[in-house]
């Protein structure tokens, strides 16, 4: 599981799994969580290069982890997004509260 989440500071790097799925969604959902509180994050960024799927547990799981850390002042973005990967955070709404980009921006750019 560590291979999914990278630490920066206050930033946390969440690398998505190729099929993100239930069963993936759950355990990211649940590693992150522990990750957002035990270290004080305030920014996560969705990394989707390995992605190339992603059902309604996937957005679930993204807009949960937003909710959470709105609530605490934090900001979320998204970064290599495929074509697919896009039309999916496009039709399910999540692109008007987190940032998306198309490869890894520079940090000035991000929130």
């Amino acid at each position: 599981m560590e291979d999914f989440f990278k630490i920066n500071g206050t930033d946390l790097t969440v690398l998505l799994p190729a099929e993100l799925d239930h069963h993936n969604a759950e355990m990211i959902k649940r590693g992150s969580d522990r990750l957002i509180q035990s270290n004080n994050i305030r920014r996560i960024i969705f990394d989707f290069r390995r992605t190339s799927f992603m059902d309604s547990s996937g957005i679930g799981m993204i807009m949960g982890r937003y909710k959470n850390i709105r609530f605490m002042g934090g900001a979320v973005a998204a970064v290599h997004v495929n074509d697919r990967i896009l039309r999916i955070l496009t039709l399910s709404g999540i692109y008007k509260v987190i940032d998306i980009y198309e490869g890894l921006p520079e940090q000035s750019q991000m929130f």
